[in-house]
């Protein structure tokens, strides 16, 4: 790397202190560095990655590797001793071990769980317990919580105490002897009040929590409604379990939105970065949908067969299809992306489908009527330029291609719009009707609108 201002690159300094392979300046250099410098290093020189995390010290190694990808935390692990890797997961935040776990193979974590303390393998198991993609799978148990007979002395005292071993000190939990969540209180509002003041007086029990059971899903809107870093976690019984923070919801947010791209994509959810997935395996979660959208292409055949009398009288009308179904497709397509991102966010729900379809309906007409005008002209030019081209009827067939280009687009934007909507209310992944499947739907149905129209219009002239 070059040099930059007189000062050698981290890169070049790292390289030079592994090779002078002293131990005391490793640590020394890396416990210097920003975490997320350390991060870059471990990606740049994989090698060196499990001798970057054992040569710093435990609660920075610790950062560090719950920002890595599932792939290098595994290669990390295998490579460590076991008394590292004990103090390693043991030191690692209950939610964070949880998500590395699971991507384990059963037998592996057997093992690793068998390094944890006593009290953290209670909780380790406790998390995985609850269903995959649950709130409790993202659940931190370290949290800080106060009764209301507290004053604002004792709750100091209580955040001293126990603060250290908190993810978020930041908002305060108010329970009940019987483990009930009363209240979050921010601990600014601790830090305004008189010591004496008691918590119940700063209470106003418009606590917002979420469910254990609940979808991970569902926790983003109520973060991003309710300007959030940290939310409670409850069981049914309203008992205080855990919390959950914002940067788990933000991970949980990336997972979602690469898993919709793969299936607006036609493709089955990876799982796993790209270049890790085993070629067998990614053939596997290709080739499914490549099946199913190939088979939906048959009936493309099927539908032209069906219409092998119009087209060996009009040859001409085989010249628009590609231009039919391709706007078809493309409409849908385009109006099944808006609709899915819509839903993403929460700007749109399946009680919206009527706005969604009156919004459609208009939106398609006016498409489809631009791209027929666009149609007409284009065989009214050619018309003029050539005569010949199309015949003494070309004004039928200009007519033709105008309104199935109107046809079409509207049923492609229709079709785009409420197939999401449909899923969704059947309890499947609005993600799966994704581009491709739309535009095979709207391919198949499109010559048949095509034909159709031109037979109406065509009837007793080309035809």
């Amino acid at each position: 790397m070059n040099l930059e201002d007189g000062k050698i690159s981290l890169a070049e300094q790292f390289e030079n202190i592994i090779a002078s392979g002293n131990k005391s300046e490793i640590k020394a250099f890396l416990d210097d560095q920003n975490i997320s410098d350390v991060v870059e290093l471990v990606y740049e020189y994989p090698e060196y990655a499990t001798q970057i995390i054992a040569n710093m010290s435990m609660h920075r190694a610790v950062n560090v590797f719950k920002l890595l990808e599932t792939t290098e935390q595994k290669n990390i692990i295998q490579q460590l001793a076991p008394s590292y890797t004990a103090a390693l997961l043991n030191e690692l935040p209950a939610d964070d071990r949880t998500d590395f776990l699971e991507e384990l193979p059963a037998n592996a974590v057997r093992e690793l769980i068998k390094l944890l303390d006593p009290e953290e393998r209670k909780v380790t198991l406790s998390l995985l317990g609850y269903p995959e993609n649950s709130i409790g799978r993202l659940m931190n148990p370290d949290y800080v919580y106060v009764y209301p007979h507290n004053t604002v002395e004792e709750v100091f005292d209580t955040i001293r105490k126990y603060g250290k071993n908190s993810e978020a000190i930041n908002v305060i939990y108010v329970i009940n002897q019987a483990g009930e969540l009363l209240d979050d209180i921010r601990i600014g509002e601790f830090i305004l009040s008189d010591p004496g003041t008691k918590v119940s007086e700063l209470m106003d029990e418009r606590v917002i929590s979420l469910k254990a059971y609940d979808d991970q899903e569902s926790a983003s809107e109520i973060f991003k409604m309710n300007n959030r870093v940290a939310l409670p976690v409850v069981s049914e019984s309203n008992k205080l379990l855990g919390i959950v923070t914002i940067d788990d919801i933000l991970w949980v947010a990336t997972e979602e939105y690469s898993e919709d791209m793969q299936k607006m994509g036609g493709t089955q959810a990876f799982g796993e970065p790209y270049l890790d997935i085993p070629l067998f395996q990614l053939f596997k979660k290709r080739i499914l949908w490549l099946v199913v959208l190939f088979l939906g292409e048959m009936l493309t055949a099927t539908a032209m067969a069906f219409f092998e009398d119009e087209i060996a009288r009009a040859v001409v009308l085989t010249l628009f299809i590609p231009l039919i179904i391709s706007s078809g497709g493309n409409s849908g397509s385009q109006a099944s992306t808006l609709i899915i991102q819509a839903m993403a966010v929460g700007e749109v729900t399946t009680r919206d489908w009527w706005r969604v379809m009156r919004r459609e309906i208009v939106s398609g007409l006016l498409l489809g009527t631009v791209l027929g005008i666009i149609g007409f002209l284009r065989i009214f030019i050619y018309h003029s330029i050539a005569p010949h081209l199309y015949g003494e009827h070309w004004l039928l067939l200009a007519l033709t291609i105008g309104f199935t280009l109107i046809g079409v687009v509207l049923w492609g934007t229709l079709s785009g719009s409420m197939l999401p909507l449909l899923l969704k209310k059947l309890g499947a992944d609005p993600a799966v009707s994704s581009a491709p499947f739309v535009a095979t739907l709207v391919d198949v149905t499109g010559l048949v609108i095509y034909f159709t129209i031109a037979y109406l219009l065509l009837n007793g002239t080309m035809l």
